[in-house]
């Protein structure tokens, strides 16, 4: 089952929960990434 959730916050790609899994990133300051803009953003933190 695919269901959209919404969409990426930095780059705006469809973000969908598949068979109850999030395909994308819920951050703690509440904005929602896919991966690959998480991934960039956590390698800018470090």
């Amino acid at each position: 089952m695919e269901e959209m959730v919404g969409r990426c916050d930095t780059c705006g790609k469809t973000i969908y929960c598949l068979d109850g899994f999030l395909n994308g990133v819920h951050t703690d300051s509440g904005s929602l990434q896919c991966f690959q803009c998480y991934e960039a953003d956590t390698k800018k933190e470090n």
